[in-house]
């Protein structure tokens, strides 16, 4: 357990601060970079391009299938031509998932829902590509996180100094210095 958390993050736990979100894969060792992190990242690269070759061979059974049911020029291009759209849309879409803050759980996105979902079995392998090319640099969703964890400890180490002293005293003190004035 201890080659997931990052350093310092012991203490931090029972001190109340805000704990990084773990990611697929890698839990929390994209905060410190420890823990086999650099391993993780190449086996995460490595299995998601193999996926998707795996993805595009099956989906060429699948056009091979239609070439041989002699179903027609119009039919194996629209089918073609369907599946590459969509592959384009979901790595774009998964892309920019890596890259924007998150809608809070009030507004959710509604592209999250059902209604996606055919676009994501179609174009699964565009969201592989998209997941082994953010690998090759950082812990796909690293960079979002990060900027939300340090967020989270910005905002707890100022309320945590505000909370520093006796707030008994805090009054008092302030209420002489109006007073002198």
């Amino acid at each position: 357990m201890s080659d997931t958390h990052g350093p310092g993050e012991d203490r931090d736990r029972t001190a109340g601060a805000p704990r990084p979100e773990p990611i697929r894969f890698f839990g929390t060792t994209w905060v410190g970079h420890n823990g086999g992190y650099a391993l993780r990242r190449v086996g995460v690269a490595v299995g998601s391009l193999v996926s998707a070759v795996i993805g595009a061979l099956v989906l060429l059974f699948g056009f091979q299938g239609l070439t041989d049911a002699d179903v027609g020029l119009f039919v194996n291009v629209l089918a073609i031509a369907g599946f590459a759209v969509c592959s384009v849309l979901m790595f774009v879409r998964t892309w920019r998932g890596y890259v924007r803050i998150r809608p809070s759980a009030a507004g959710a996105d509604p592209d999250t829902g059902g209604s996606m979902q055919g676009l994501y079995v179609i174009g699964f392998v565009g969201a592989l590509l998209a997941y082994f090319v953010r690998s090759l640099y950082e812990a796909p969703g690293e960079r979002l996180l990060r900027a939300e964890y340090e967020q989270a400890r910005e905002q707890y180490e100022r309320r945590r100094a505000q909370r520093t002293g006796n707030p008994a005293g805090r009054g008092k003190v302030r209420g002489a210095a109006k007073r002198r004035r």
